[in-house]
């Protein structure tokens, strides 16, 4: 597969504002770990081998465990994800695949029992840009296996 544009060189005005919503993020209350684990989620959806890759080496680097990273496809049958990761994965692939339920109450209610209004906004811009982000490098055709951990964080916090 090879590259077909590069939206960041092309379109910088849109690109710096992507990153300057990452930054808030990064900023944010919700977890470092949290963030990544929604984006590594939401890029399995979506199919995109750029983000996988990257939210893989960055929670990795951030100390996540092999065995959460296999199995978060089915994070409903396992026990390894807290009462708050369930509630942001199940917010996260409610967004995600809207069409299917318009992210029903009962998915809200979860997510509001085990976040405060603040980071469920929060957590909503995430998933919202995440699907950005994967739109934007499935669309490009971005090459996966380049990215080193970290230089995402590092670009944003800059």
């Amino acid at each position: 597969m090879h590259p077909r544009f590069n939206y960041a060189k092309l379109s910088p005005g849109a690109y710096q504002a992507m990153f300057a919503l990452e930054k808030y993020l990064a900023q944010s209350s919700i977890e470092k770990n949290l963030l990544h684990l929604i984006k590594f989620r939401v890029s399995q959806i979506n199919g995109c081998a750029f983000c996988l890759d990257m939210h893989s080496k960055d929670l990795r680097a951030l100390g996540e465990t092999e065995q959460r990273l296999y199995s978060l496809d089915a994070w409903r049958e396992c026990p390894y994800y807290t009462d708050r990761e369930r509630a942001a994965l199940a917010w996260a692939e409610a967004l995600t695949l809207i069409t299917q339920g318009h992210a029903p109450d009962a998915v809200y209610a979860q997510v509001s029992a085990e976040f405060s209004e603040q980071e469920v906004s929060d957590l909503t811009f995430a998933i919202s840009a995440i699907n950005a982000w994967n739109r934007l490098a499935i669309s490009g055709r971005t090459t996966p296996g380049t990215y080193q951990p970290g230089k995402a964080h590092e670009a944003v916090t800059a």
